[in-house]
């Protein structure tokens, strides 16, 4: 489906972007040369209001993919016309203002819709790619399956710990409870494993980091080398591989959690840098009818 969005119905909308750029431009270089290119002319009006049009058009988009029972195209197909024309745009606006840029509005408008059009390529990049990782992170998984896996693990822990001295049950339950997972946007995007633990000890009641389950390992490796029957080191044993087997889905489960939050970055970038094209468009359009 993510390859189909840029090959849709044999690249239509690429090659509509093209005949748009071409026409622009032939229409640009045919222009009167007497008069200076600027976005007064008459060419300049009109690609100034395909340019406003196209605007309003993909910012559109973000309602009709919400709009599940519209008969108004596939979403595929206006995904394609998106990313395509939205390419386009640059282009079509600097032939609209004859390539004269000033500290001005107008200016504004075409920097926000760099940052914009920038942006919609990161996102495309991101679902292009980010969906086949995921995937082969989880290895067949979904995520409710891989907290289901870890319940499982922390279940089984506490089997195990059950047949030792309590303190081990204390270290489970606490492992289990001060496990931390998602979080902020920037934790998530960072991968960080901001667990903590809380030891078996003499009157030891302050939590110490537990990232990748380190603190728990080596407090039962600790008590694996005290034991003194093989039973019990057996035991202990058995406890610390659950243990690694967690870690282990922990990291999976962080990376999950970590591409998901590489592909809402983008939105948070997207979608506030549109709703200001939109105000500095109003703003240049108002400008230009009141004052040029």
């Amino acid at each position: 489906m993510h390859e189909s969005i840029l090959a849709f119905r044999g690249r239509r909308y690429l090659w509509l972007a093209i005949i748009l750029l071409a026409g622009s431009i032939a229409a640009y270089l045919l222009q009167d040369p007497q008069e200076p290119a600027n976005g007064g002319t008459l060419l300049g009006y009109v690609l100034g209001t395909l340019g406003a049009l196209l605007v309003v058009w993909l910012t559109w988009f973000g309602i009709r993919k919400r709009r599940y029972a519209s008969t108004a195209g596939t979403v595929q197909g206006w995904l394609s016309a998106h990313v395509y024309l939205g390419l386009a745009l640059p282009v079509i606006v600097l032939l609209h203002a004859g390539f004269q840029l000033g500290a001005n509005i107008h200016t504004l408008v075409f920097v926000l819709l760099l940052l914009v059009v920038l942006s919609g390529v990161y996102g495309v990049v991101i679902y292009l790619q980010y969906p086949k990782r995921v995937s082969t992170n989880r290895n067949g998984a979904s995520r409710p399956e891989l907290f289901a896996q870890l319940e499982d693990l922390d279940a089984r822990s506490s089997r195990v710990a059950a047949t030792l001295p309590a303190e081990f049950a204390v270290l489970v339950q606490s492992a289990a409870t001060r496990t931390q997972l998602g979080g902020t946007l920037w934790t998530r995007l960072r991968g960080a494993d901001n667990s903590t633990i809380v030891l078996p000890g003499q009157g030891q009641t302050r939590a110490v980091a537990n990232a990748g389950q380190e603190a728990a390992l080596d407090w039962l490796a600790e008590q694996q080398s005290r034991a003194n029957d093989a039973e019990a080191a057996a035991k202990t044993g058995e406890l610390s591989a659950l243990l690694r087997n967690k870690r282990k889905l922990l990291r999976q489960i962080r990376e999950d959690l970590r591409l998901q939050a590489t592909m809402e970055l983008w939105l948070y970038l997207h979608v506030p840098l549109t709703a200001g094209l939109l105000v500095a468009l109003i703003a240049h359009i108002v400008t230009v009818f009141l004052y040029w």
